[in-house]
């Protein structure tokens, strides 16, 4: 594994590299990092120190403000958590891999092809709660292979407790743990672990006097709940047009990437400069994602016929299951393409399945897997500073602009 270790401090150099660019809080970043620094002074989220309303669980942003409190109440100290969250998604999807395909040659393709993702690298460079929730469902998917049942429950309960999202993946693992195993006792269990660690997560509002509607029922409990079910109807109401929404569709081929950043600045030698960062995975990776979650199906549809299963496609099968399927039921929602990243390490998977696949076909076909490998990290340099914040001269930007939909 020395390699994926390589790679793995690779990409955690790209991810604290200029951390602290852009300057000043971008896109989402100013609810997230406010919540955070309110957590480090009372527990919960206040706004001129009355109860706030919000609609995530509290762990991402716990977790940020921990960086807060390490590092400082700066740029870097509010993104440093999510770079050392990212950098651990590239770890733990060649684990993985190691784990589901049992070569390290192809946990090493998965470690870097992930660490060649941009959509994962701008994911790890902003304080959202979006990789946090990848983290965690990883680690759930990494100790259910390890059969560490209790560490899988804790995970699924700290996925939820970064966002609800989580859930999907929850319903999804703890089905195929009965399916395969037929252990109901055990699938109880592990429900009520993550569900326990959920309600702990708000420990922060349960101490709190300040916590919204705290006192909203007699029981403390009662009042979370009552909290949830406005949260839910938040969530369920949430219509509102956006420049960057994106349809569920257009997610995988990156039709409507999210742009987190855009200023038009001096310093780049040129009449006209660009500073962006765009929330867009590396766009030829993806393409051949697409290409490859096609090839998913059908394994999965022929094994399912044959009453088979084959953990190297199934993991990636039941991953982009639950991280985007359930997205296409929400039609009228405002949702976002980099809402992706949750399902991205097993699109990586299923891409890395389709090369091992070619592979065992016919070795000769090793040389077309290394150069689209090659093709693959000469896109991601390209579009690195779009990825990271650079200054550019406009011409640049623009070049970079390969469909009308990015801008």
């Amino acid at each position: 594994m020395f390699p994926t270790l390589v790679i793995t401090f690779l990409a955690f150099l790209l991810r604290i590299f200029n951390l602290s660019t852009p300057k000043g809080l971008v896109f989402d970043e100013i609810y997230y990092v406010d919540g955070a620094r309110d957590y480090l002074k009372h527990g919960v989220e206040v706004t001129n120190g009355a109860a706030e309303f919000v609609v995530h669980p509290p762990v991402g942003k716990w977790l940020i403000a921990a960086g807060i409190k390490l590092f400082g109440n700066h740029e870097f100290g509010w993104r440093i958590a999510v770079a050392i969250a990212g950098t651990l998604t590239v770890y733990l999807t060649a684990r993985i891999a190691k784990r589901i395909f049992h070569e390290n040659h192809w946990a090493t393709l998965a470690a870097l092809l992930m660490a060649l993702d941009g959509l994962n690298l701008v994911m790890s460079r902003t304080a959202l709660l979006d990789i946090f929730l990848t983290l965690f469902i990883l680690l759930a998917v990494n100790s259910w292979l390890k059969g560490k049942y209790l560490a899988f429950a804790v995970y699924l309960g700290l996925a939820m407790g970064s966002k609800w999202s989580a859930l999907y993946f929850v319903l999804v693992f703890l089905m195929l743990e009965f399916i395969l195993n037929r252990n109901l006792i055990r699938v109880v269990r592990v429900g009520i672990t993550s569900s326990a660690i959920y309600i702990l997560s708000w420990f922060g509002w349960f101490a709190s006097s300040l916590g919204w509607d705290r006192e909203a029922k007699s029981n403390p409990f009662f009042s979370l709940i009552y909290y949830h079910k406005e949260m839910l109807g938040f969530h369920t109401s949430l219509t509102e047009n956006h420049s960057y929404q994106a349809n569920p569709w257009s997610w995988i081929v990156m039709g409507r990437p999210t742009s987190f950043f855009y200023e038009s600045p001096k310093g780049c030698d040129a009449k006209s400069c660009a500073q962006e960062v765009l929330a867009l995975g590396t766009p030829i990776l993806w393409w051949i994602g697409a290409i490859a979650l096609i090839f998913l199906i059908g394994i999965n549809l022929h094994n399912f016929a044959m009453r088979e299963v084959e953990l190297s496609s199934l993991i990636p099968f039941l991953g982009i299951l639950a991280g985007y399927i359930p997205w296409f039921f929400f039609q009228e929602r405002t949702v976002f393409t980099f809402y992706a990243i949750v399902f991205q390490p097993f699109l990586i998977l299923a891409i890395v399945l389709l090369a091992k696949i070619a592979y065992e076909y016919d070795e000769r076909l090793k040389k077309i897997i290394l150069v689209s490998v090659i093709v693959v990290a000469i896109n991601f340099v390209y579009f690195y500073p779009i990825f990271t914040g650079a200054i550019t001269t406009y011409d640049a930007w623009y070049s970079r602009m390969w469909w009308s939909s990015w801008i």
